[in-house]
């Protein structure tokens, strides 16, 4: 069996297990608008979360770059752990807006073939219009989220950068090389907050319209 076909049979399996799972969640009265909207929820708490994790690992560098004796390996495994929480947090960010993404290509996908169902030609219309106008704000919704997302990875390499230096250059000429990149670093980190900001207002938005109807 090829990759493709392989990939593809995964892609099938994956599809029909959320199909079931939404299915499952609709006999017991809670709706894909419902999961959507939590799903929402859940991404905003990872980039809160985030932002705390971004913001830690900002002072810990500054903390490495400020170092005036003592013993270096400490300030490589602070430094280390910082990273590695970074980068779980990373992944939970993913991992969430994946989750958001799936529920709502499939409650579009749902009401774009309710429309086929209408008699009424006005109610229809209606629904066509709504529907447009929800994929249009979830459209500015998820583009923000992703804005964040990418933001993310050039943080991410920095740091990796930087413990993978201090880890074989432990020593004080190493400390004074790290405080050349405290300026970007201080950049990066503080556009990714303000990108997650931007994204969790647009979440509470949407949800705020959605919940309107």
């Amino acid at each position: 069996m090829t990759v493709r076909i392989c990939s593809l049979v995964i892609l099938l399996l994956l599809t029909a297990c959320e199909s079931a799972y939404y299915d499952a969640m609709e006999t017991i009265g809670i709706h894909k608008r419902d999961i959507l909207i939590s799903g929402i929820e859940d991404a905003q708490e990872a980039q809160e979360e985030g932002q705390k994790q971004f913001k830690s690992a900002l002072e810990q560098f500054r903390s490495v770059v400020d170092f005036d004796g003592g013993e270096l390996e400490l300030v490589y495994d602070k430094l280390n752990n910082e990273y590695e929480d970074s980068v779980r947090v990373a992944e939970e960010i993913s991992d969430r807006i994946d989750a958001v993404e799936s529920v709502a290509d499939a409650l579009f996908d749902e009401w774009e073939s309710a429309l086929g169902e209408y008699s009424n030609a006005n109610l229809r219309r209606d629904s066509q219009r709504q529907l447009k106008d929800t994929r249009r704000r979830y459209g500015r919704l998820i583009a923000s989220m992703h804005k964040a997302e990418r933001t993310i990875e050039p943080v991410l390499s920095s740091r990796k950068d930087n413990v993978l230096y201090l880890k074989h250059n432990l020593n004080a000429r190493a400390i004074t090389s790290l405080k050349g990149e405290l300026g970007n670093v201080n950049r990066n980190i503080t556009r990714l907050i303000e990108a997650m900001q931007d994204a969790i207002d647009e979440s509470n938005y949407y949800i705020n319209q959605i919940r309107q109807g």
